[in-house]
């Protein structure tokens, strides 16, 4: 998996019918911004900019608050507080809710999906020498990190640590679509690094979502209703000449480059999506019938 948020190739086709001549177009509010160092967006059908900036700010409060729990970057967050110290006494519910998918899709995935593989992602991002990068990647298993509800342990203080870039973005994708809901609202498009089609638009239709490999062109679109998507591109960023950003602790099996994973969750399929970067296609149907309703929308 990866510790940097990583690009996303996912571009949104989330454009009204055309309307006989005369017509109004229903309204939509519009939001741009950045959650965990990727590109965020909101589109709310049916209000108008003014309407939607006091759900628009709770959202943009609501994601600031998520950072400070699943951040590897803000230095006093819950995550960077645990890699700091080795322990974290009293975590956050959604950082608890979190773990524990994360243990799930570890275990589907034999392994591939270990939040703990950050030591060896930074050995290699730094240029270690082998013998450091094979010590790095002793220190990675998941299976030695205790989760409990009052406290989290990593196994070696000052060596181990955790990265949850690689679902982060799909649980705040789905947090933020929840406090959407709250607030009556259901005909949305979250995006928050992975995206989450709620509803229809206005012209009731699904939403569009076009999914593209490298160089940005798109190999495929697909219609989004009540459902997330996410996409991880292994190669969007290379740690070495040969070495892309999502790494299998078990070694290198010639991943797919580019995944895209549909589900009813977001924090599902962007977990997914990574998870499947780092593994064979033979592996892949096991690996996702752990999982009701995922489909793999794309695999280049």
């Amino acid at each position: 998996m990866t510790p940097l948020s990583r690009r996303r190739f996912l571009t949104m086709s989330a454009a009204c019918a055309t309307f006989p001549a005369g017509a109004k177009p229903a309204p939509a509010a519009h939001w741009r911004g950045v959650a965990l160092g990727a590109e965020a967006s909101l589109r709310l059908e049916g209000l108008t900019d003014a309407q939607a900036a006091p759900i628009i700010a709770a959202a943009e409060a609501e994601m600031d608050r998520l950072e400070n729990i699943f951040s590897l970057y803000r230095p006093q967050s819950e995550l960077s507080r645990l890699n700091r110290d080795g322990h974290l006494s009293g975590p956050a519910p959604e950082l608890l809710n979190i773990l524990s998918l994360c243990t799930a899709i570890h275990e589907a995935s034999d392994g591939a999906f270990d939040p703990s593989i950050q030591p060896l992602w930074s050995a290699i991002a730094t240029g270690a020498n082998p013998e450091e990068i094979d010590a790095a990647r002793r220190s990675v298993g998941w299976a030695r990190v205790t989760v409990r509800t009052d406290v989290i342990h990593l196994p070696q203080p000052g060596v181990s640590a955790l990265t949850l870039n690689g679902i982060a973005q799909g649980a705040i994708t789905d947090r933020i679509s929840a406090l959407l809901t709250a607030h009556g609202l259901r005909d949305v498009l979250v995006n928050m690094g992975e995206i989450a089609a709620l509803g229809q638009r206005a012209d009731g239709q699904a939403w569009q979502v076009g999914l593209a490999g490298r160089g940005g062109n798109v190999h495929k679109s697909i219609e989004l209703r009540d459902r997330a998507v996410a996409t991880s591109d292994a190669r969007s960023l290379m740690l070495t000449g040969e070495q892309g950003h999502i790494l299998n602790p078990a070694g290198d099996p010639r991943p797919a480059h580019v995944v895209s994973v549909s589900a009813p969750s977001a924090a599902i399929a962007d977990g997914l999506s990574t998870a499947l970067c780092a593994l064979p296609e033979k592996r892949i149907g096991a690996v996702t019938a752990a999982f009701p309703e995922v489909r793999v929308e794309m695999r280049l």
